[in-house]
């Protein structure tokens, strides 16, 4: 409230030329007096915003780099390249989701925020516009392969492994077969019951464990690369309005 009595009268004081207010007064009174350190400016604003810009680009970088490890290693159970090549590997992790979705797309896009956080080539002298767009395409980018990470490792641990599995309880005759014994296992809930790890796939061995705990690695990774593509976008946004406003 005293800021605002001060910020009316400073024109008053200022025009009549007291020697008491002279050497005080700026060259124009329209520029408002600076009380204490309330003074927000627009630079600072802008600088906390590429600041956050450079911290989120580098972490969904890492992130993405991550999830690509771990799709990559879900392709060589018990690090036995064999299956690759006969063709034994369950679909969920042929499909690489976390290969280009969570991998390289949202690597893209943390290279486009990490840009944008340093001012480097194009990005130096980005207008509100080119801002924006900038935001919204790498925001929805990062987005997009995020959720398809994240769907398809649900689902993956929803379906159970593809491993070689006992199916001579439904024809009486000794047989086994590659498959998704857990998907049509309604009665029990293999993520559960861990009785069921060691006893029904047979083959790769541990493939329960191999599955269940880099498929939980990749759901984790795509949750928490969602998590920062909001915060990208709400601190691009307030950065970009604020800015907008000190102008």
């Amino acid at each position: 409230m005293t800021g605002s009595v001060v910020y009316f009268l400073y024109p008053t004081l200022c025009s009549r030329g007291s020697s008491t207010h002279s050497s005080q007064c700026p060259q124009s009174y329209h520029d408002p007096p600076s009380i204490g350190s309330r003074t927000l400016s627009s630079p600072r604003t802008m600088a906390c915003s590429r600041t956050c810009s450079r911290i989120l680009g580098l972490s969904l970088g890492t992130t993405a780099l991550f999830a690509a490890a771990a799709n990559t290693v879900l392709l060589f159970p018990n690090w036995d390249v064999t299956y690759l090549l006969r063709g034994l590997i369950g679909r969920h992790a042929m499909l690489g989701s976390g290969l280009w979705g969570g991998g390289l797309m949202v690597f893209t896009a943390a290279t486009l925020i990490s840009l944008m956080g340093w001012r480097y080539g194009c990005f130096s002298k980005s207008g509100p516009c080119r801002s924006m767009l900038t935001v919204l395409l790498s925001s929805g980018l990062a987005l997009l392969g995020a959720l398809i990470c994240f769907i398809t490792s649900g689902v993956a641990l929803k379906d159970g492994p593809f491993c070689m599995f006992d199916v001579s309880s439904f024809n009486q005759t000794q047989a086994w077969k590659y498959g998704y014994p857990f998907k049509d296992l309604h009665t029990r809930n293999y993520l559960y019951d861990h009785s069921l790890w060691n006893s029904v796939c047979l083959e790769p061995f541990k493939a329960v464990v191999w599955h269940v705990c880099f498929f939980s690695a990749l759901l984790c990774i795509s949750l928490l690369q969602i998590l920062l593509v909001v915060i990208h976008f709400i601190s691009s946004f307030l950065g970009l309005f604020c800015s907008l406003c000190g102008k």
